[in-house]
């Protein structure tokens, strides 16, 4: 079965790698609407249900696989800042404190006709805890430019950002974007001909 990845994160398909499975990447082009009045949880399922689906309509006879991560400060909602300012203030604000992280998926296969024959869905939470930040420190990190294409302004793996995190509480991979073993669970329960086919050498 063809395994479609619907994100342009080189930090998902590098873990998509480390999973060893073979699969295509193409990026759903809608743009993230977030309503904040649902619950994190919701919202990140919602938007990778969206993209999946959005992607699904161009394929067939595969498992399409979506995601979306924000960040959750007190009530605010972080996603992907849109200027250096902002970034710098996404810094500001996580720093010293502890924050949420939450990542929802979305799995669909698709049949002979690209219809989607089942679906199932997950989010994850990771709380983080920042150590406190200097001007200067968010200053040169938002020059560095990596802030600009990840939720609440940081990276926690190959990234400055990690010299930034005191700790965290949950899954570690769900922060760098994509909770691999909530996922795997999930797919071992809801779709255990494609978990078994997919993941044929681990469990043979």
């Amino acid at each position: 079965m063809k395994i479609i990845l619907a994100s342009a994160s080189p930090r998902r398909a590098q873990l998509f790698r480390q999973m060893n499975l073979e699969f295509e990447t193409d990026p759903s082009g809608l743009d993230e609407v977030i309503d904040p009045a649902l619950a994190p949880s919701d919202i990140v399922i919602s938007l990778a249900e969206q993209k999946g689906r959005d992607v699904s309509a161009r394929h067939q006879n595969s498992l399409v696989i979506a995601a979306d991560t924000i960040v959750v400060a007190g009530s605010d909602i972080l996603g992907k800042p849109v200027s250096e300012k902002e970034a710098a203030e996404m810094l500001s604000g996580l720093s010293g404190s502890t924050h949420e992280v939450f990542s929802g998926v979305w799995a669909g296969t698709l049949g002979h006709n690209g219809a989607i024959e089942y679906s199932f869905s997950l989010f994850e939470r990771t709380k983080v805890t920042f150590s406190p930040l200097t001007q200067e420190e968010i200053a040169f990190y938002v020059q560095t430019g990596s802030p600009m294409d990840k939720a609440g302004a940081y990276g926690i793996q190959d990234d400055l950002g990690a010299l930034f995190i005191r700790e965290i509480s949950g899954d570690y991979y769900n922060v760098v974007g994509f909770p691999m073993n909530a996922f795997y669970q999930k797919l071992k329960a809801e779709m255990p001909a494609v978990h078994k086919e997919i993941f044929l050498h681990l469990i043979t």
